[in-house]
């Protein structure tokens, strides 16, 4: 692996944190994600799923993790089902953990290969009266494919359809939102990375520098930063490229000029960080560029305020939308009378802020957790404003993590380049 080993204390912690919620009596399964085909004899590079990471921190495809905390065998409490080696699987892919290097990672120090798994099960199914099984619940996720959690769950349901069936999904939800202080430490990690990436790519932007260059310089500092690579398709947008929100192409020219947008951020160890800065492509912002970045930073300044315990997204949002909407008059953009006259369904801020302030992040860049979701310390979520008038082709966004804290919010990023004359200064130099 390319970062450092995570202490194993988190993953024990997480699984006691998880069983401590279960129903008595009861199993929970947890699968790896599919190795995915690409085209050919190639596969898109594995990812492991972030639910089995969390309790487990194998990262290894065909793993099934069972929890089974009331287990009359005490070595079948907390059992890992690995893929074991063989030569050819040496020879083509590399060695695969062996059971003390998964145990060592783990914590678990009951682990099988995968081929007992079925004999195992029927055995565990016998004791178990609630099965647990997860499934992706992530509200804007919507897939025909049937991945191995749905596959496998569907099997164990067909082979004992009278035993009680359960979500994890929801357990998991309210675990993973809020942090343990080794995973807000490898957010940060990836934060630092981040910054590397951004202060480097300030140094390179000038006019007629390609989108995909710009990419190439963060993702050069991502990879010798001991990442796996982005944490998201990144956004390199210049000119009115900006405007659109979910730009992933990556290939125009940057203009004298014009603004450059990147939303990016850097995935090590599995933990995302989540960033958005636009600058000035010739190295100085116009009047104009300047004024609307201005009020996209009082907005964000403003909003990092609301990141409280007992709030929500929604009601964050919502207060925001109103501070936005102040801003847009006073850039000219809104009108009074507009605003009096119009549908609340459809608020006339829609056209230049259409999308919401904030998402939950972790191991997930859109990470589990509801809008409805009262804040706790420990969670961090994204603070993201932004202004975007396709007739000037202008789009401003400005992004930076927040930790929730019982003192008040912390910006994680705090000392990235965020001022418009810091931003300009750096450039310039």
């Amino acid at each position: 692996m390319r970062y450092h080993p995570i202490d194993q204390q988190l993953f024990i912690q997480n699984r006691k944190n998880f069983v401590s919620k279960l129903l008595p009596n009861s199993m929970a399964v947890f699968h790896s994600n599919d190795e995915m085909y690409r085209s050919g004899d190639q596969n898109y590079i594995f990812h492991q799923n972030a639910d089995l990471f969390y309790l487990s921190g194998i990262d290894q495809e065909q793993t099934v993790l069972v929890l089974f905390p009331s287990s009359p065998l005490e070595n079948y409490r907390e059992i890992l089902f690995l893929r074991e080696t063989n030569d050819t699987i040496a020879v083509w892919e590399g060695q695969k953990y062996t059971r003390p290097e998964a145990t060592e990672i783990s914590g678990i120090r009951t682990v099988m290969w995968l081929d007992r798994y079925e004999a195992v099960m029927r055995e565990l199914m016998v004791a178990a009266e609630h099965i647990y099984l997860n499934t992706n619940e992530y509200p804007r996720y919507s897939t025909d494919l049937n991945y191995r959690d749905i596959r496998l769950g569907k099997r164990l349901m067909e082979q004992f359809p009278f035993h009680s069936y359960h979500r994890s999904a929801p357990i998991m939800r309210t675990l993973r939102t809020v942090k343990h202080p080794l995973e807000t430490g490898l957010i940060r990690h990836a934060i630092g990375i981040t910054e590397k990436a951004f202060r480097r790519v300030l140094k390179f932007v000038r006019p007629g520098v390609k989108e995909y260059e710009a990419e190439a310089e963060i993702i050069h500092e991502f990879i010798r930063s001991g990442c796996s690579g982005h944490a998201f398709p990144p956004i390199i947008a210049s000119g009115a490229s900006a405007c659109v929100l979910h730009y992933e192409e990556n290939h125009g020219s940057c203009g004298e000029g014009e603004l450059l947008l990147m939303d990016f951020g850097a995935e090590y160890a599995h933990y995302c960080s989540d960033m958005t800065r636009t600058i000035p492509v010739g190295g100085r912002f116009t009047t104009r560029q300047r004024e609307v970045y201005e009020a996209v930073l009082r907005v964000m300044k403003q909003a990092v305020r609301l990141f409280v315990p007992g709030n929500t997204i929604d009601r964050l949002h919502r207060e925001v939308c109103g501070i936005m909407e102040q801003e847009l008059l006073g850039l000219g953009l809104l009108n009074a009378a507009e605003i009096r006259q119009q549908d609340p369904e459809k608020p006339c801020y829609l056209k230049y802020f259409p999308h919401g302030t904030t998402h939950f992040l972790g191991l997930d860049v859109h990470d589990v957790g509801t809008k409805q979701q009262a804040f706790e310390a420990g969670m961090i979520l994204t603070c993201e404003p932004g202004i975007y008038i396709r007739e000037e082709g202008i789009g401003i966004r400005l992004e930076n993590d927040i930790l929730i804290t019982e003192a008040g919010p912390v910006d994680l990023m705090e000392g990235i380049p965020l001022e418009p004359e810091d931003i300009e200064s750096l450039m310039n130099k």
